[in-house]
């Protein structure tokens, strides 16, 4: 290839399994599958699609299994540098009570779980990361989230932009997620998705290949 023109995005995504109230996670089925529907659809022009995982719904017992996720897609250390810039994490979550897609703008530095995660843990008002202060810290995504909703309403898609991610795994993982990203100099955006009763999974399965193309088209 050459050099000409901007360097494709990678994007790596992440879903979930299931987890109390939702024996079936759409975003597990989203993610185990988008390989297989984008080779067959084809990928959207400047979209490279890395690695697709899905991760416990758990939050500190599942940190070591988050992190070895998020730096398996860190350029290696022969790799010009500036890549990394062309990397984002996409992360998919379900919203049981939704009924649009949310591009979450922010995550807050507050674990508070309404019920224990799939490892038992039950935090309340604890700090995710102590060392950032408070639970009133939070952590915004450098990915501009209202271009990005307008342009996934553009192409049919029922979006919205949301400031609050909640207090669960969801979170907790956006969190950890951003923070690492600042760091790393990559880029981080969570989504959340509702049910497939709600919204089919034909439609869910284009909603995160067209998001790919926008990501892929507003990735600076």
């Amino acid at each position: 290839m050459g050099s000409e023109g901007p360097a494709a995005v990678t994007i790596h995504v992440t879903g979930f399994k299931k987890f109390h109230g939702v024996s079936e996670n759409p975003t597990e089925t989203i993610v185990s599958n988008l390989k297989e529907y984008t080779e067959k659809k084809g990928l959207p022009k400047g979209v490279i699609l890395g690695s697709c995982s899905v991760l416990e719904t758990a939050g500190q017992g599942a940190l070591t299994q988050l992190y070895q996720t998020l730096r398996s897609a860190l350029p290696g250390k022969d790799s010009e540098s500036s890549c990394s810039g062309r990397i984002i994490w996409l992360h998919f979550g379900v919203n049981s009570g939704a009924c649009r897609f949310a591009i979450e703008r922010q995550a807050a530095n507050e674990a508070t779980f309404r019920c224990p995660d799939e490892m038992g843990w039950k935090p309340q008002k604890v700090p995710i990361n102590p060392a950032d202060g408070g639970i009133s810290r939070v952590r915004e995504t450098s990915l501009p989230v209202e271009e990005i909703t307008k342009a996934l309403t553009k192409k049919g898609f029922e979006v919205t932009t949301s400031d609050d991610a909640g207090r669960f795994v969801c979170n907790y993982v956006y969190y950890h997620s951003l923070r690492f990203a600042e760091q790393s100099g990559v880029k981080s955006l969570f989504v959340h998705v509702p049910l497939f009763l709600t919204i089919d999974e034909e439609t869910q399965m284009k909603f995160a290949a067209s998001l790919l193309e926008v990501l892929a088209s507003l990735c600076p």
